[in-house]
């Protein structure tokens, strides 16, 4: 396994969960993307959270 699917595999999920969250119109994909966004601030905006007892 190379480094980069550390990064690819996650951003596909984030997009297929988007398409089958939001639809596959460009504004539907948007919207959901504008909804990822705002989950990822209200982590923290960090990628690696700390792991949970």
């Amino acid at each position: 396994m190379s480094a980069t699917c550390g990064l690819i595999l996650p951003s596909m999920k984030i997009s297929q969960d988007i398409r089958r969250l939001h639809g596959d119109s460009q504004e539907e994909i948007e919207e959901g993307m504008a909804q990822k966004s705002k989950e990822f601030a209200a982590a923290g905006n960090r990628v690696y959270l700390p792991i949970a007892d």
